[in-house]
């Protein structure tokens, strides 16, 4: 994670030696060195590094709420997609480019892609509440319908907005990282620590509900209030990580495999590598799309849906 986040610094549309990086962030701790108040200063210190930091966060975040939708709802498919909220926040997102303009300066659009996420949420709860049945089938039922209502709402807007605003709505819709600062970046390092933070304070109730609902149950966990909280931190974390970064498809869905693969299916020890192999693909996935072709940066979604779709079928082909 260090070396990438290292290589994330030098590499971009202007290569940096390392030399001048470290000499740079020196500076800007006030260790010594120089060059911190020149291009290359800032080009380290106000667009690259914050950038990295907010990879690591998202990464980190977006694998941890993969891991705690796969637990609770027992299947190896789920992620954000699946339950409508990075819908939502898109949504919400595109409303504010496509006609609503900047009411509230900078913080517009990261403050309209949370209310998306959370509207979502809102609503998957209502329809669960309805139902007499609140198993995990049901809530994935409920997530799925929310998907679908927050796209379809997504794609009129897109068409009956302003249509100077296409790129922007693709770029959005697709993620990237280019809207990171310093004054932004604090959403995603909030979603990761508090959905990694609601991970490691539940890990022996989740741990419980892999043996099935009915041993948890025996052994006093209250499966569906669980289930329900779990979503909710999961959501809360994923409308933080849509609003400063967009819609990163896959991470979710692909962390937890690989963490267990590694760790084992415990909750203690799965968090915490869920988290560090979140932020390390997600850098990679942040250089590749930067770096991939001259002189212009790929939305990061591209990559990251590349390399989920191997990886599904990867898993269709095991035995």
């Amino acid at each position: 994670m260090a070396a990438l986040a290292l290589l994330s610094v030098m590499y971009g549309s202007t290569v940096i030696p390392a030399d001048k990086v470290f000499a740079a962030l020196r500076h800007a701790l006030g260790l010594g060195g120089s060059g911190a108040d020149g291009p290359v200063g800032r080009i380290v210190v106000d667009l690259r590094l914050p950038r990295a930091v907010l990879a690591i966060a998202v990464g980190a975040g977006l694998g941890v709420v993969g891991l705690l939708l796969q637990t609770v709802t027992r299947n190896d498919l789920a992620d954000p997609f699946l339950f409508g909220l990075s819908a939502g926040a898109a949504a919400g997102a595109v409303a504010v480019i496509t006609g609503l303009g900047n009411q509230f300066g900078i913080w517009t659009l990261p403050a309209a892609a949370f209310a998306g996420g959370m509207c979502a949420t809102a609503i998957v709860l209502l329809l669960l509440h309805r139902t007499r049945d609140k198993g995990a089938e049901r809530l994935i039922l409920a997530g799925l319908a929310v998907s679908f209502l927050f796209t379809a709402l997504t794609n009129y807007l897109v068409f009956s907005g302003d249509q100077r605003a296409a790129y922007s709505v693709l770029f959005w819709t697709l993620g990237g990282l280019g809207r990171a600062t310093w004054s932004s970046i604090w959403l995603g390092i909030a979603g990761a620590a508090a959905v990694l933070a609601f991970a490691l304070h539940q890990h022996r109730r989740l741990d419980a509900l892999l043996a099935g609902e009915h041993t948890a149950e025996s052994l006093g966990v209250s499966v569906v209030p669980l289930r329900i909280a779990t979503f909710v931190a999961a959501s809360f974390a994923t409308a933080l990580l849509v609003s400063v970064a967009g819609v990163i498809g896959f991470v979710g869905l692909m962390i937890p495999h690989l963490a267990r693969a590694a760790v084992g299916p415990l909750h203690r020890r799965l968090g915490l590598t869920c988290a560090l192999f979140g932020a390390v693909l997600l850098q990679a996935s942040d250089l590749v799309s930067r770096t991939l072709i001259t002189a212009q940066e790929l939305p990061i979604g591209v990559v990251t849906s590349s390399l989920g779709a191997i990886f599904v079928v990867a898993l269709l082909l095991r035995r």
